[in-house]
């Protein structure tokens, strides 16, 4: 099953993160599929950039959206 969710990068204390599609199986740093967008929660307010008609099309396809890009989701749509 192929879910979309984050992939933590960053140094010690300061984390980024991309959201992508991957493979349940894979492990979170590990092989994904398609680089959907990136989130810093470091910054105020925090950054989110969605790339939303590519996570659209994953999920028509049956991709699972996990809880916190769910709510990322929500918010970026709400935002605009």
């Amino acid at each position: 099953m192929v879910k979309i969710r984050l992939q933590r990068f960053g140094s010690h204390k300061a984390p980024t993160y991309r959201i992508v599609a991957a493979d349940s199986r894979s492990p979170r740093d590990g092989k994904f599929l398609e680089i959907l967008g990136t989130y810093n929660p470091t910054t105020q307010p925090a950054s989110v950039k969605l790339d939303v008609e590519k996570i659209d099309a994953w999920v028509n396809k049956g991709a699972q959206l996990t809880v916190t890009v769910k709510n990322l989701l929500k918010a970026e749509k709400a935002s605009k």
